[in-house]
């Protein structure tokens, strides 16, 4: 397995996870323009010329990033490949010198294992405005916002 950054060619299988998850109502939905936009912002885990998992690297500001689309092929899961692209995500943030990170997520087991600690949403405003206030799920959001301090 390799994790690396996306390519053009990673488009359609980073579309396909998305999409699995996307329909669960555990990812937002991501289309293939929308990622082709933010494609150098993408890491994928490859295995035989497949992607197996991606994850993407959100930075609001100097101070605050956020880990985005994080999802892993159903067959490779629990086989750290998740962990793997998180691992990546933080420390090509932190090498930006970039504060903080957050994710909203459902997975909080996964999330606390990697360092994030969770808070309230009211304390990541950056991310409120950006995402979540256009979001179908605002006034009834149910994932857990978490953060992990860097450098």
């Amino acid at each position: 397995m390799l994790i690396r950054k996306a390519k053009v060619a990673d488009v359609p299988g980073i579309c396909k996870l998305i999409e699995q998850y996307a329909k669960t109502g555990e990812l937002l939905i991501r289309t293939q323009a929308s990622i082709c936009e933010d494609l150098l912002s993408f890491y994928v885990a490859v295995e035989d010329n497949e992607v197996i998992g991606v994850g993407s690297l959100y930075i609001y500001d100097e101070s605050l990033s956020e880990i985005r689309s994080l999802a892993v092929s159903e067959g490779h899961m629990g086989k750290g490949v998740g962990k793997k692209i998180s691992q990546k995500i933080v420390e090509d943030a932190e090498q930006l010198g970039i504060g903080r990170m957050i994710s909203l997520t459902y997975q909080i087991e996964f999330f606390s294992k990697l360092g994030f600690q969770i808070i309230e949403k009211e304390t990541i405003p950056q991310k409120v405005r950006k995402d979540c206030l256009g979001c179908p799920k605002f006034f009834a959001c149910d994932e857990t916002a978490m953060v992990i301090n860097l450098n």
